[in-house]
């Protein structure tokens, strides 16, 4: 059935805020963040809108667009409140990492989209490797990880930043 032209009849910001009111606000700042992504809006020129709603400014506020993925927002929405200093998409051995916990907890998000052939995962376990060899702990989730198994997840980081794992070796060497 052919339903003529379509339109675009409201604006990328009329759209964000309307999900900031329809959405609990880790699921509006995720697709927030995808948005900021996809549609390569400037955050800057995002901050500087007259939103029409407090919901809207705070979202405008916190939206950061690094992700790679709404699932890598999710992890990072849920864990900034910790009072962990907190990098998403650093460059480590060469190659770029999802998250950085201090300055040694490196934290992998594997989506199937970009880890699901052979090859991938090998250069994945490569770098891992190398990473290991630096000082750092990395530790890899998948979606189904994070989005069913969150408390598992949440007492992984716990554990390992209860064991100093997100600082330096010579720091974890002097807390011991």
């Amino acid at each position: 059935m052919d339903r003529g032209s379509r339109t675009l009849t409201a604006s990328v910001e009329d759209a964000l805020a309307h999900l900031a009111l329809c959405f609990e606000r880790e699921d509006a700042l995720t697709i927030w963040d995808s948005a900021i992504r996809v549609e390569s809006l400037d955050l800057e020129s995002l901050r500087t809108v007259r939103w029409p709603n407090d919901a809207s400014r705070e979202l405008a506020a916190t939206a950061r667009g690094l992700s790679d993925s709404g699932i890598e927002t999710l992890f990072v929405v849920r864990l900034s409140s910790w009072g962990v200093p907190l990098r998403q998409q650093v460059i480590l051995a060469g190659h770029r990492v999802d998250v950085v916990l201090g300055s040694h907890l490196v934290v992998q998000i594997d989506g199937f989209a970009h880890h699901s052939s052979a090859a991938e995962r090998g250069r994945d376990v490569a770098h891992d490797a190398e990473l290991r060899l630096r000082g750092y702990t990395v530790f890899r989730f998948t979606y189904a990880q994070i989005v069913h198994g969150w408390d598992r997840v949440e007492a992984t980081i716990s554990a390992a930043i209860a064991r100093g794992l997100h600082l330096p070796p010579a720091s974890r060497a002097r807390r011991a």
